[in-house]
C-alpha cells in the first residue's frame, strides 16, 4: 500500500526507504536510511512528495525525523552520480521534483515538525528550511554543502533566504562551512535546541500545542506566511472570511462557555 495512500485504519507501514507511524492525528516520517546518512534520492524525493501532498484531513502534524545518527546528509552520492551524467533538460527537471518536495512540505494544512538530530547537510538542510518547527538536538551540525561539490544551494534556497535571510544565505551558501545547533538557532533555520535526551519531548509539547488549534487557522496562518505580506485589503478580507466560518465560531463560543473547542484534541 502506497503511504500517499493513508486512511483512517491506517497504523504503521515500512518503506523500503521511510517508516510511517500514523497515531491518530499525527503522522510520524522517519527516513529510514541509516547507512548512507538518511540520503535524499530520486526514489525517496518522489516517494516523500507523494506522502506530503496527499495528506489524510485528519492528520494535524507531520514529524519528521532521520533513523541512527543523523537527520539527514543531504544527496545521496549514487543519485547524484547518475546526474553527473544527464542532459541539462534531465538535470532541470530532476531539480523541480526535488523543489517540488520543498514545497509540498511547506505547503502542507498540516503543521511540520522537523526532528534534527547528528547532522542536517544540503538537502537535509533544506528540509529543516521547510518545516514550520525545527527542534535540533544540541549536537547537530549543519551545512549548505553544495559548493563543496561545485554544486550551488539552488532549490533550496526559495525556503532557506526567508528563513535565515540574505546576508546569512550569502555566507553559508558561498563558504559552504558547517555551523553548530547554536548558530542554527541564532539565524533561525531551527526554533529551538535541546539535549538528545529531551528531544522527543521538546517535539510533543509543540504537537499539544497545535492540537489545541482550530486546523483550518494553521493552515491559513502557514499560507499568510510563505504568500505575504498581504495589502491590507486582503489581509482584512482573510480575516473576515475566518470570523465568519464554522471553525471560528466554535472557537469563539467555546472560548466564551469556558470548554474545549470541538476541534481540540487531547
Amino acid at each position: 500500500m502506497r503511504l500517499c495512500q493513508i486512511g483512517p485504519l491506517c497504523s504503521k507501514y515500512t518503506r523500503r526507504m521511510f517508516l510511517a507511524e500514523h497515531d491518530g492525528p499525527i503522522l510520524r516520517l522517519t527516513l529510514d536510511r541509516p547507512e548512507v546518512r538518511n540520503a535524499l534520492n530520486d526514489t525517496l524525493i518522489a516517494d516523500l512528495t507523494c506522502v506530503f501532498r496527499d495528506l489524510p484531513k485528519e492528520i494535524r502534524a507531520v514529524v519528521l525525523a532521520g533513523e541512527g545518527k543523523s537527520f539527514c546528509a543531504g544527496g545521496d552520492l549514487e543519485w547524484m552520480r547518475r546526474a553527473a551524467n544527464y542532459t541539462e533538460e534531465e538535470n532541470y527537471q530532476d531539480a523541480l521534483k526535488l523543489g517540488g518536495l520543498f514545497t509540498a512540505i511547506a505547503r502542507c494544512p498540516a503543521l511540520v515538525v522537523a526532528r534534527v538530530q547528528g547532522a542536517a547537510f544540503g538537502g537535509g538542510a533544506g528540509l529543516v528550511a521547510c518545516c514550520d518547527v525545527a527542534i535540533a538536538e544540541e549536537n547537530t551540525q549543519f551545512a549548505f554543502s553544495e559548493v563543496r561539490l561545485g554544486l550551488v544551494a539552488a532549490t533550496i534556497s526559495v525556503y532557506v533566504v526567508p528563513k535565515i535571510g540574505s546576508g546569512n544565505a550569502r555566507w553559508l551558501f558561498a563558504t559552504g562551512e558547517a555551523f553548530d545547533s547554536q548558530t542554527a538557532l541564532r539565524i533561525g533555520l531551527i526554533h529551538e535546541v535541546t539535549n538528545i535526551v529531551d528531544l522527543d519531548a521538546a517535539i510533543q509539547r509543540k504537537l499539544d500545542v497545535v492540537l489545541r488549534a482550530g486546523p483550518a487557522a494553521v493552515a491559513a496562518s502557514k499560507k499568510i506566511c510563505l504568500d505575504g505580506p498581504y495589502s491590507m485589503e486582503d489581509s482584512a478580507r482573510l480575516l473576515a472570511s475566518a470570523r465568519s466560518g464554522s471553525e471560528a465560531r466554535e472557537g469563539i463560543a467555546a472560548f466564551l462557555e469556558k470548554r474545549p473547542a470541538s476541534f481540540v484534541v487531547t
